[in-house]
């Protein structure tokens, strides 16, 4: 029987009840016979910042670098400036294990009532991969004369050859790999005349190693509205950090909530462990009121089974999934139901221990 090392961090807000949530899940999957999981929670986020001043130990890298993959909940506290908690822990983590591919899959799941009045099911299956390690958040930057009428202050988004080759290779191989082998590469090379340009430079010479794929280039901006008016001519999309990041989280408004959307850090080389999370952020508001979503977590822990090769599993778990979100009384807030946290995990579970005594049967 396989033994997977598993790192949870479940972080900041609503993680700390999405995470356990996941990790519920996997233990119901392991009851199933052939894998098994070992976890190791790490108590990082907000409240290790107020004891230690930092999100995480400077030495935390350390003590994931020998797990086989990291299930994260979110980094945001009300009290800590953003650009702490997010630099503090989750980038720090995805750049430190250089985490460059993140690649978050968006579709209307079933019994979903997503806002696009003419689109179907079949016409919004995406998965958008974000350049993860450069860009517009690489970090570099800094402030001078600050307090002055003259202050000053920088963001530089860096790109390079190496890093702009690799995540359109990992993007164009992914679409080669999908039913449709369409891509759409965003860029803004109209307005930024230098790196940009370069990215359309190499898209084209990335282009030649895959004849097979059908690719065209968007403009960021027509791009979300391409999303909103023509969603059935996008299938596999790549954007810088920054574009990414904001066309994400409109897919996956698209597709009826930022609470059922997974994401996965990956290190296609697989040099480190890579990191899966749910998009949808700390939510303070109704943390401690048992109202998370969990479906994004469980999502991505679909992803993170097919990463370990566990595609099995990982099909279970998303037939588990589709089958709860297909009964709208186990619907949340977010998508216009009543439910909780606890039963819509006991839902899956339930569905996966039934799953398992058909396939017994």
């Amino acid at each position: 029987m396989k033994t997977y090392r598993i790192a949870t961090i479940p972080g900041d807000g609503i993680g700390k009840e999405v995470i356990p949530a996941g990790q519920r899940v996997m233990q119901e999957l392991a009851k199933q016979g052939g894998l098994r999981f070992e976890f190791q929670n790490f108590d990082w986020g907000g409240d290790y910042y107020r004891q230690h001043g930092a999100m995480m130990p400077a030495d935390g890298l350390d003590a994931l670098r020998d797990k086989d993959a990291i299930l994260f909940g979110s980094a945001g506290d009300p009290d800590i400036p953003d650009h702490i908690t997010l630099w503090g822990l989750r980038l720090k983590i995805c750049q430190g294990f250089d985490q460059y591919a993140n690649v978050r899959p968006t579709r209307i799941l079933p019994g979903i009532d997503a806002p696009l009045k003419r689109c179907t099911p079949e016409q919004l299956d995406w998965v958008i991969v974000r350049e993860n390690s450069e860009g517009e958040y690489s970090g570099v930057g800094g402030r001078v004369h600050q307090g002055h009428p003259i202050e000053a202050a920088t963001d530089v988004s860096i790109m390079t050859r190496a890093g702009v080759e690799r995540i359109l290779r990992f993007a164009f191989k992914l679409a080669q790999s999908r039913p449709r082998k369409l891509l759409t590469v965003v860029t803004k090379s109209n307005a930024q005349r230098h790196a940009m340009v370069m990215w359309d430079e190499i898209a084209v010479q990335v282009s030649r190693e895959f004849p097979d794929v059908t690719w065209d280039k968007e403009l960021v901006d027509a791009a979300t509205a391409r999303m909103v008016n023509r969603p059935a001519t996008l299938d596999t999309i790549v954007a810088t950090n920054l574009h990414a990041d904001i066309l994400s989280d409109l897919a996956a408004a698209l597709a009826g909530s930022l609470g059922i959307a997974p994401t996965g850090n990956i290190d296609p080389e697989r040099r480190y462990p890579s990191m899966f999370e749910p998009i949808h952020g700390s939510a303070f508001d109704i943390m401690g009121k048992g109202l998370a979503n969990p479906v994004g977590t469980f999502w991505s822990v679909v992803m993170l089974l097919e990463h370990l090769g566990e595609t099995q599993a990982a099909a279970r778990l998303m037939q588990a999934i589709e089958s709860v979100t297909a009964d709208p009384s186990l619907h949340t807030g977010d998508l216009g139901g009543s439910a909780n946290t606890e039963q819509v995990t006991a839902a899956v579970c339930a569905r996966l221990a039934s799953l398992a005594q058909a396939k017994a049967a």
